[in-house]
């Protein structure tokens, strides 16, 4: 997996562009990474529901949940979803629209430097092994690109709008990947 710095599409994913998405502030660099979880219905896996949401085609009739979010124009830059698949969703280089009113270490609105990904699943549910493995993957791809994605730039939506937000939530476990980084890093420079 390679992120191509200058399109901003990292190779080997599945790439379904949104249109919600804008430019970066000029000279912005990406310096965070914003880790988030969804369901669509909620609760509920491999429904296809998130790619359309990101796409503005929400089928806003095939569930009762829908007609209160068909309305919103937001996007990732990458889902992950339960079985490992990553989709791609906004070039690395652009700003997802995926934080919203956030701050983190002092600086307001995290989408004009950060990237977005999302994890299939909820606040209270076990994320899957296979997502652990591609998120992992997917990082040091990020890195290679954006260098100032340390472990200590790599939060939860809950961590820059925890007035708001609580995902990825208490089933996520923060401790398991950065072990896994450490680990494909220490693999990487040997």
């Amino acid at each position: 997996m390679r992120l191509q710095r200058n399109s901003g599409w990292v190779e080997g994913v599945l790439q379904c562009p949104s249109p919600n998405y804008n430019e970066r502030p000029q000279d912005e660099q990406v310096s965070l990474l914003v880790i988030h979880n969804i369901s669509l219905p909620p609760g509920q896996f491999g429904t296809g529901h998130v790619q359309l949401f990101f796409q503005n085609r929400l089928p806003v009739d095939a569930h009762p949940y829908y007609q209160g979010i068909a309305e919103l124009r937001v996007s990732a830059h990458f889902l992950i979803e339960r079985d490992g698949a990553i989709t791609q969703f906004v070039d690395c280089n652009r700003r997802a629209w995926h934080a919203g009113i956030s701050s983190f270490a002092g600086r307001e609105g995290c989408n004009d430097f950060s990237i977005g990904i999302e994890l299939e699943g909820t606040d209270d549910l076990p994320y899957e092994n296979a997502q652990y493995e591609a998120l992992a993957e997917l990082i040091l791809a990020l890195r290679h690109a954006y260098p100032a994605l340390v472990a200590e730039r790599i939060c939860g939506h809950c961590d820059i709008a925890p007035e708001r937000k609580t995902d990825p939530g208490p089933s996520f476990d923060w401790a398991r990947l950065h072990a896994l980084l450490e680990d494909r890093q220490q693999r990487e420079e040997s």
